[in-house]
């Protein structure tokens, strides 16, 4: 509420009191609001690798982290956070889906040494996934480096369990400054089914939009 002062002197004259008395109540000034960070740019459900049976749908993207991603064995390690982090989900009809996960770091620095923790993660995944749980069989490939930004990496992951599920799942890693970002697409297959060189389009395309 705004604080008020009142004039002392009651013998003066009247003029004056109601001249002095109309300056005292005057509103404090509220303090300024600071903006919400800008999330960097994001795919369109038209830039993930086209499926034949069924149109890719974007949802909105969204601040923080999913719990999906958290509990992520390859990712939830270094995304689990959520701080200064957006996210995408895409899906299709069909059993194919895909997330775009963006971080903004203090400096580019600070962007390529998570990158760096994030590559030894999704490496080693593969081996963790079966030490975690006998049950499941799992295999890595390393699809290489793509020119774009300041860098990006393309890997494959397939799991096959005991009960005979088998999934194939693409995960591409880029970064452009201080920002970078994950894609993530999946569905039952194996290497074969993965599109592998659509998939290097759609995380080109992933990168240029980050700025």
């Amino acid at each position: 509420m705004p604080k008020r002062t009142r004039a002392g002197a009651l013998t003066m004259i009247t003029g004056v009191a109601l001249a002095v008395g109309a300056s005292l109540a005057v509103p404090a000034a509220a303090a300024p609001t600071a903006a919400a960070p800008k999330p960097p740019g994001f795919l369109a459900a038209a830039d993930l690798p086209p499926h034949p049976g069924s149109p890719w749908t974007a949802g909105k993207v969204t601040a923080g982290v999913p719990e999906a991603v958290q509990q992520d064995l390859c990712l939830g390690v270094v995304l689990g956070g959520g701080q200064n982090t957006w996210y995408r989900e895409f899906r299709t009809d069909l059993d194919t889906h895909a997330r775009q996960v963006s971080v903004r770091l203090p400096s580019a620095d600070a962007a390529k040494s998570r990158v760096r923790k994030l590559d030894e993660d999704i490496v080693s995944c593969a081996d963790r996934m079966e030490m975690e749980d006998p049950e499941t069989r799992a295999a890595f490939q390393d699809h290489g480096d793509l020119p774009v930004g300041d860098g990006a990496h393309v890997y494959a992951i397939h799991t096959e369990t005991s009960w005979g599920a088998s999934d194939i799942r693409l995960l591409s890693l880029g970064r452009e400054g201080s920002t970078m970002t994950v894609v993530d697409w999946g569905q039952m297959g194996g290497f074969r089914d993965a599109p592998v060189k659509a998939f290097k389009r759609t995380t080109v395309t992933a990168v240029d939009k980050l700025h």
